[in-house]
């Protein structure tokens, strides 16, 4: 086992950190989330799992800071796609936020289990931290649809996450695990997987366009 030598400053502890989460990450890309444990990331650094618990003290823990670098990343991309005047009409619009879904779809694996698991172990403030962080990023870019489209920031907040729960579902169905793949050929089953961004793309904009034409239901 290498040497560990604790941290002791904050960039330390951070780098420290950035260690753990990119361990997580990359065993998460190539097995599923219940196979994760703390033992297989210390592992995977060469520490020991009581070296591991200085720094975090559950898995899920880890999972959180994941999740809000990938959330990070899309509303970066989102906003930086969508400036005030941009202009775009729904069609362009919707293949500029399918583009950015496909290209940049990390959190929504992510996201697939982010309610029903890695929040349920995680201690309140670091929750209540990344709800503040969501909630924040979230009403900046509905300000922006609200400005690009007309439509109340209310209904760009409801439109967002409709479409944030699209592709989250849509995305799970086109990439199905090893497991589900194996069950579906011994079952004969024959599904035909649906281009993910195409299909983003149609939803995104019928989403935009009954917002834009039908005002009263704003």
């Amino acid at each position: 086992m290498a040497d560990f030598m604790r941290a002791r400053s904050s960039s330390q502890k951070e780098e420290r950190m950035t260690e753990i989460k990119k361990a997580a990450d990359a065993q998460f890309a190539e097995k599923p989330y219940h196979m994760i444990t703390l033992t297989t990331i210390a592992e995977q650094l060469s520490w020991s799992r009581a070296n591991l618990y200085k720094y975090v003290t559950t898995k899920e823990e880890i999972f959180l800071e994941l999740t809000r670098e990938k959330w990070d990343t899309y509303f970066t991309a989102l906003r930086s796609a969508f400036p005030p005047g941009c202009g775009y009409s729904p069609e362009v619009a919707s293949e500029v936020w399918a583009g950015i879904l496909n290209a940049d779809n990390g959190h929504l694996k992510y996201s697939a289990i982010l309610p029903s698991i890695i929040e349920t172990n995680v201690a309140i403030e670091k929750l209540a931290a990344f709800k503040k962080f969501f909630h924040q990023q979230t009403d900046a870019f509905t300000e922006l649809l609200h400005l690009n489209f007309g439509f109340s920031q209310e209904k760009a907040y409801e439109i967002f996450m409709t479409i944030h729960y699209q592709a989250v579902g849509l995305y799970g169905y086109c990439n199905a695990g090893p497991l589900v793949e194996k069950a579906l050929r011994m079952a004969e089953v024959n599904l035909i997987i649906p281009d993910f961004r195409e299909r983003m793309k149609e939803f995104i904009h019928m989403n935009l366009l009954f917002a834009i034409e039908n005002p009263v239901f704003l």
